[in-house]
């Protein structure tokens, strides 16, 4: 793709001089300045834009975020930096780009979650690298000292969701949509909205109090199991547990 296909106008590119004459008469206010620097460096986003393909992004959308990136370089950049301009524009664009692909996740999930999320994704790239092949959720949970569980909830929270109506099936064959695929059982349908409004809530919990129902209820550890592994004796264990139990229950409501 080239910047015809994106019908984009071709403007000369700038020389350094010329570029920091108009850099400066943007400073004092000078609005014609300040779009020329635009239009002419259409090409650096464009350039830019190409990393980022195949990221399920229209190449307008992100053009269009680069040249917000483009217009903080310009209103920002100073002399005294003695750098070359497209030099300090670059990684303000590519910043911009990443800030909106790290923000425009469809279902909105806490802060906690999307760090741990991060940590997972670090964990699995360190491990392909040291195993020489794609590590287990055991062994990533291991590797942070995290459950399974948590671990399994970080990476579903990255994933972009799927619409119920998108089709499925082979081109060619008579084809459904997702939703027709799934049991339409009220019981079934009852039971997974449970289960996320439980992980959603106990994301409330302290981490200590969070460890404690993940280890109970979805590991069926026994109170004097989990006082062992978390250096607590069973009365603090069952303590901890009565009182993470009180604040889901109240949360759920």
């Amino acid at each position: 793709m080239g910047l015809q296909d994106m019908s984009l106008p071709r403007f000369p590119l700038l020389k350094e001089e010329e570029t920091l004459q108009l850099l400066e008469r943007a400073r004092r206010g000078d609005q014609e300045a300040r779009e020329k620097l635009v239009n002419c460096n259409y090409r650096l986003v464009f350039n830019i834009i190409k990393r980022f393909e195949g990221r399920g992004y229209e190449s307008d959308d992100l053009f269009q975020i680069g040249i917000i990136g483009l217009i903080k370089a310009i209103d920002n950049f100073d002399h005294s930096f003695k750098v070359k301009f497209s030099t300090y524009a670059v990684p303000m664009i590519i910043g911009e780009i990443r800030r909106f692909l790290r923000d425009d996740h469809p279902v909105k999930i806490t802060r906690a979650m999307k760090e741990k999320g991060v940590q997972v994704r670090q964990s699995r790239e360190s491990l392909i690298r040291k195993l020489g092949r794609e590590p287990t959720v055991a062994e990533i949970a291991s590797d942070l000292n995290m459950a399974n569980e948590e671990v399994i909830l970080a990476i579903e929270a990255a994933q972009t969701p799927v619409s119920l109506f998108e089709t499925v099936g082979q081109a060619g064959d008579e084809s459904s949509e997702l939703i027709d695929c799934l049991s339409s059982g009220d019981e079934q349908e009852s039971g997974w909205l449970e289960r996320i409004d439980l992980l959603d809530a106990m994301e409330c919990l302290p981490e200590r109090e969070r460890q404690i129902i993940l280890l109970r209820y979805f590991q069926d550890k026994t109170q004097t199991e989990i006082g062992e592994e978390m250096g607590l004796s069973q009365v603090q264990v069952s303590r901890l547990e009565q009182r993470a139990v009180s604040k889901l229950r109240e949360y759920l409501r």
